[in-house]
């Protein structure tokens, strides 16, 4: 059996398969930073994907614990409700090689967040409505010289990533005469990031190992709106935020992280495949937000008597590790599956538990141009609640309710084309 052309067949896409068992991991992560496009042989390579990503995490004994905006269960909320939506998950690359220089372009989304329970459940004083999303654009090279029996390569590259979403919350339960009672957050903001990274790779046997650290991005220049204009300001005259939209400030950053990918062919015919990733999501704590007209007068900071709103996460280190097989049935098919474990991030403000996810998928090369392949995951979202957590910084979070949840699903399917020239 010819190992190279088993590379070709099945290298980039066992990984592609194996990534739609993290397509719904912990923290803010969605398509993550993917570049493996960069390691196909052909002189030029474009490749479009897509992941449409299902879970369906459910919230129940849901109780309203802070007083002061309900209470929501004694006015007939219902105490449970969908926390999740569905969404799709895109990219496109692009990688050109010349000699011993490979160069990809590409855009992702990175991270994400989707999750509209509505204004009718006991929670809603926490959230009614979240949305998150990001686009990034990449350039990312490598160097290949010979090393023993194989060839080592530098990676290096850049990418900018834009950030926006908006958090919808109750903040007084009123009658409709009066508002809606909801107050809503608009943010929005970008920075740059770099990774570099080494890899080794023996053909003949399909044997590929690298490591790639992507940097983390910092988005200093957060800035929005807060409109409560849904909330009369005689509901509390000593706040002058209420009935009006401010312009606010902030300042955050989507996390770096390392990822650790091996591969090799076992057998005639068999790739074995695997993967370790780490993303320091635990530098997104309570995240402050200030009225602009502050700014340089007054720090920002979670205690600050300016402070206009948070966003509160405290979110823990991530961690996901993945492995399979993949396998080559004849020239133009070829299959693959894997097992994706995701440590969940929530230290008990969110329902991100633990995710165990299997997936599988399968590769047809009708010529040697171009490869379709399209897969599909099942997964499992573990138990756990949802309650009030005491920060680093001694002060507690997650007071406006608590909730439940069993082990639910989660499920994916995922295609793509690419073209080789």
């Amino acid at each position: 059996m010819n190992y190279l052309r088993l590379k070709a067949l099945l290298g980039a896409g066992c990984f592609s398969m194996a990534l739609i068992g993290s397509g719904h991991a912990g923290g803010l992560e969605r398509g993550g930073y993917d570049i493996d496009l960069l390691f196909d042989p052909a002189p030029v390579t474009g490749e479009v994907s897509a992941t449409y990503v299902m879970p369906q995490r459910d919230l129940k004994n849901v109780q309203d614990i802070d007083p002061t905006n309900g209470p929501l269960n004694l006015l007939g909320s219902p105490n449970s409700a969908r926390d999740t939506e569905s969404y799709w998950v895109p990219s496109v690359g692009i990688k050109v090689g010349m000699g011993p220089v490979d160069c990809l372009g590409d855009y992702s989304q990175p991270i994400g967040a989707s999750s509209n329970p509505g204004v009718n459940w006991a929670g809603a004083n926490g959230n009614v409505e979240t949305q998150v999303e990001s686009h990034a654009f990449g350039a990312t090279c490598s160097y290949k010289m010979d090393l023993g029996k194989g060839q080592f390569r530098f990676i290096g590259g850049v990418f900018h990533e834009d950030v926006s979403g908006f958090k919808e919350q109750l903040v007084a339960p009123i009658p409709a005469i009066l508002g809606t009672g909801i107050g809503r957050l608009d943010l929005e903001g970008d920075g740059w990031g770099w990774r570099t990274g080494v890899a080794y790779e023996i053909p003949e046997i399909a044997l590929r190992a690298s490591l790639v650290y992507n940097s983390a991005v910092k988005l200093d220049n957060l800035a929005g709106t807060l409109d409560l204009t849904q909330v009369p300001g005689f509901l509390n005259p000593a706040n002058p935020l209420l009935g009006s939209v401010t312009d606010v400030y902030g300042s955050s950053e989507v996390p770096d992280s390392v990822e650790l990918k091996l591969q090799s062919g076992i057998a005639p015919g068999w790739l074995a495949f695997g993967s370790i990733k780490w993303m320091n999501w635990s530098e997104l704590q309570s995240i402050p937000f200030c009225p602009t007209a502050t700014k340089g007068l007054v720090a920002c900071t979670t205690t600050s008597a300016v402070r206009a709103t948070s966003l509160d996460l405290l979110y823990r280190d991530g961690w996901t590790v993945s492995g399979g097989i993949g396998h080559k049935f004849n020239d133009q098919w070829s299959g693959a599956a894997a097992l994706t474990w995701d440590r969940g991030t929530t230290t008990g403000l969110s329902a991100q538990t633990d995710t165990w996810t299997v997936s599988g998928g399968v590769a047809y090369t009708p010529t040697q141009n171009i490869e379709l392949r399209f897969g599909g995951a099942l997964g499992v979202l573990t138990s756990g609640s949802i309650h009030p957590v005491v920060g680093s910084d001694g002060v507690t979070y997650g007071t406006d309710y608590t909730a439940d949840f069993g082990n639910d699903l989660v499920s994916a399917i995922s295609t793509s084309l690419k073209v080789k020239w």
